[in-house]
């Protein structure tokens, strides 16, 4: 067991939050996780983020900037619940069309619903599939966005590798992640909240605090910033930047398919 942070040299696939996990057995423990929080996943991301998950996706919104046009496609990753994909949506003045792909169904059920509450529904479509696998041609969309994902995919390589295949020369990538605090007293008093209490809130809300126990070490094991940074370019990006938000609490990268 280790609460150490991984690199960009990998180590994620095998990490199972703190625990160590054989070659393909972190996914289907990920995916019973998302299972017991789809019902509550934005009471988690609230738990977890004080409320500010909202104010740091709608920065990745204002940063991507989609147009007010018909034709551009984005492919929102890890996004079943139709979060990110919907102010996306929005955004566009309901011109763009949006493809939400997620590998748990329960959290697609829940976006399915939101999609047709919100009269969203012919803007959007939902794919269960895999980040590792995406089925999709190259060159099909113009952005990629994932938020709060890619630290759940166990290989992270292949999913970028897969991101950049399939957008368009000219397309971008946007990966909103939990990151690591960068402020001295914020980071230890984060640190304290998060393994202290994030768990035990989720137990009393939920009645099963172990899912929360999972993303906050998951979130702990992640690679820094600079590391994650650098396995973008190495997945032929260009133009790699990042923003830090809340003093690092979480942080947007950003990549280009020149």
């Amino acid at each position: 067991m280790s609460d150490a942070r991984t690199t960009a040299a990998g180590g994620m696939e095998t990490s199972y939050g703190f625990k160590s996990v054989a070659a393909g057995e972190k996914q289907p423990l990920v995916n019973d996780v998302f299972h017991k929080v789809a019902n509550r996943y934005d009471l988690m991301n609230d738990l977890m983020s004080g409320g500010l998950h909202r104010l740091w996706k709608d920065a990745l919104v204002a940063w991507l900037n989609p147009p007010k046009r018909p034709g551009w496609k984005v492919l929102d990753v890890a996004g079943g619940t139709g979060d990110v994909a919907f102010r996306i949506l929005e955004a566009s003045g309901r011109q763009a069309h949006a493809t939400v792909l997620d590998i748990n169904g329960s959290m697609l059920s829940v976006g399915r619903d939101r999609a047709e509450k919100n009269g969203l529904a012919p803007h959007v479509d939902f794919v269960e599939a895999n980040a590792e696998e995406l089925p999709f041609p190259d060159n099909t969309f113009d952005a990629y966005t994932i938020a709060f994902g890619i630290r759940n995919v166990p290989r992270i390589e292949v999913a970028l590798a897969e991101a950049f295949r399939v957008l368009k020369v000219g397309g971008r990538l946007l990966c909103l992640e939990f990151s690591a605090v960068d402020m001295p007293l914020l980071d230890k008093a984060y640190e304290a909240w998060s393994f202290k209490a994030i768990p035990g809130i989720g137990k009393m809300v939920t009645g099963d605090g172990e899912p929360y126990s999972y993303l906050v070490e998951s979130i702990r094991k992640f690679p820094d910033q600079n590391n994650f940074a650098a396995m973008i370019a190495r997945a032929g990006f260009e133009r790699v930047a990042f923003r830090n938000y809340s003093g690092g609490i979480a942080a947007l990268h950003s990549g280009w398919k020149l």
